[in-house]
């Protein structure tokens, strides 16, 4: 009985196996050469809403540079590079001074409860 459940399973998954990979066409190679390349870009000039990043991949080796507007003013660069030797290496750059954008600290503000 136990041989029949085992042949049973394995016939099951054989049969699993075969419909999935039929289902969309073809095989996934998960271990193929990953490479690509991106950007996109945000300037909104109603919300101040400034950013933009690229990326390009090419096998083990990332590359790439986001950017962006911050709250307090200052405008935030980070080139970054990544390898299967050196992992993660960010650089960051801030650009300007800090200051609220309204001139005033939320600290002085008359708040009503």
């Amino acid at each position: 009985m136990y041989k029949i459940i085992v042949l049973v399973a394995c016939l099951a998954v054989a049969a699993f196996a075969q419909t999935s990979e039929g289902e969309y066409g073809h095989h996934e190679d998960y271990y193929s050469h990953p490479k690509y390349k991106f950007e996109y870009g945000v300037k909104d000039e109603h919300s101040h809403d400034h950013k933009s990043q690229w990326e390009h991949r090419d096998g083990d080796a990332v590359k790439g540079q986001y950017t962006l507007d911050e709250a307090d003013g200052t405008h935030r660069i980070v080139d970054y590079s990544s390898d299967h030797h050196s992992g993660f290496q960010p650089h960051v750059v801030r650009k300007g001074h800090a200051h609220h954008p309204h001139g005033e600290s939320y600290a002085n503000i008359d708040q009503h409860y």
